[in-house]
């Protein structure tokens, strides 16, 4: 459920019709709803609420902006960053040091030593040689560093290639088949604790059973970890649960997702931590889009938007869908293509696309762009950084500024040499 919907045949966020906005922010702009991300918020965490103990670590990559992590923090959230940039908006949106993990495979000096600095709760571990140099650090500011180990379970979550993250030839996390050793040898290093595993097997599952199976493989992993001597307390089982692009798809379900945890690790005696992202900020924002014209073509008509490629890279990246639909419709449909401006074949976010009948000058919109959406925005082809607006009831604010080409230009430097 989301909070956008037509209103006197016009698309409104909350109270607020869309044309409104673009009129005074102008498009592409990103528009969320507050409601939208409180309500997902509540949700998923009131379904984990059938578990002894748990805590929620929202994944910031999918969704940075400070304004959606201060309405977060004030839900109870924590945060799992990956990247020192993360680390800082984080802090700076109020989000509690001690509910923050730290995850990725390419963590730097600097960061960990500002993560111990700021007193985070975790680090996730992808790597024995991560762990010695993270124990390092933490000896050299008297501090001890608590940590999982990422565990690669290799199962395959069915997802897209490029966003599976858990089978044996992707880089994350230490091979399953070594990682009690990994473990057994940084358990005993000065600086570290050493307090569970953490796993995580790709985004936008459509299915429960490969996050059962690879749960129930670490959870084996545990026991025989715990056997040997050692002393686990958390169990980190990331994110990944999707969310539907298409109208009329089917995903899994907040508290599905928990039953099946729930069962799962009834004999675990952990505390459990989750890493959602797309699940929570999915559907709560939109790309509003103004079409620049329509033109002729082989088979069917260009719609030529304003958003492009690097306003949202999806469907560049990952072939994704996103739902197209007219801020006004008329009633009439079009077959047609929908592209951006720029200068790449794979500016194409639509292929010969059922929609909703416009023409130059109409508003638009494109569902389900509130996770990896404008945190992936880039300036290609010397365009602006697309800016971001949050509607709350019928009141609404830029959070992003868009930042023009000429501020952008003015970063830039000609050496003397060049004069």
């Amino acid at each position: 459920m989301d909070h956008f919907d037509y209103h006197d045949g016009v698309l409104r966020a909350e109270s607020v019709p869309l044309p409104r906005i673009a009129d005074a922010v102008g498009t592409p702009v990103y528009v969320y709803s507050r409601a939208t991300l409180t309500r997902h918020a509540r949700v998923f965490r009131d379904a984990l609420a059938i578990l002894p103990a748990f805590r929620i670590a929202f994944a910031v990559k999918s969704n940075p902006n400070l304004a959606v992590l201060k309405v977060l923090a004030a839900e109870g959230y924590g945060a799992d960053v990956v990247s020192g940039g993360e680390l800082e908006r984080a802090l700076a949106a109020g989000m509690a040091p001690e509910g923050i993990v730290f995850s990725g495979v390419g963590k730097t000096h600097a960061e960990m030593a500002r993560a111990l600095q700021a007193g985070i709760g975790q680090f996730n571990l992808e790597s024995a040689e991560e762990g010695l140099e993270l124990a390092e650090i933490a000896r050299d500011m008297g501090r001890e560093a608590a940590c999982a180990l990422r565990v690669n379970p290799d199962v395959d979550a069915g997802t897209h290639g490029k966003i599976s993250t858990g089978k044996a030839e992707n880089k994350f996390g230490v091979p399953f088949d070594r990682a009690g050793d990994i473990f057994a040898r940084l358990a005993v290093e000065p600086g570290l604790n050493m307090r569970g595993l953490a796993l995580h097997i790709g985004s936008q599952l459509s299915r429960l059973d490969p996050l059962e199976a690879a749960f129930a493989k670490v959870g084996t992993l545990m026991q025989a970890i715990r056997a040997a001597g050692y002393a686990i307390t958390h169990m980190d089982l990331g994110g990944g649960v999707g969310v539907p692009y298409k109208a009329g798809e089917v995903f899994p379900q907040p508290a599905e997702y928990a039953a099946m945890v729930a069962r799962v690790t009834a004999d675990w005696g952990v505390t459990l931590m989750f890493e959602p992202g797309r699940v929570i900020t999915g559907n709560t924002g939109v790309l509003l889009t103004r079409v620049i014209r329509v033109k002729d073509g082989a088979s069917h008509p260009w719609v030529v938007v304003d958003a492009a490629m690097n306003d949202l890279a999806r469907p560049a990246m990952y072939d994704a869908w996103h739902d197209f639909a007219a801020v006004a419709p008329n009633g009439e449909g079009m077959t047609a293509n929908i592209v951006g401006p720029i200068c790449e074949s794979s500016d194409t976010f639509a292929m010969a696309r059922e929609i909703d009948s416009v023409a130059r000058g109409d508003l638009a919109v494109f569902r389900t762009a509130g996770a990896y959406g404008a945190t992936m925005a880039s300036t290609y082809n010397s365009r602006a950084m697309v800016p971001e607006v949050m509607v709350d009831g019928d009141r609404w604010a830029v959070v992003a500024d868009r930042i023009a080409p000429a501020t952008i230009l003015a970063a830039e430097r000609v050496p003397d040499f060049l004069m």
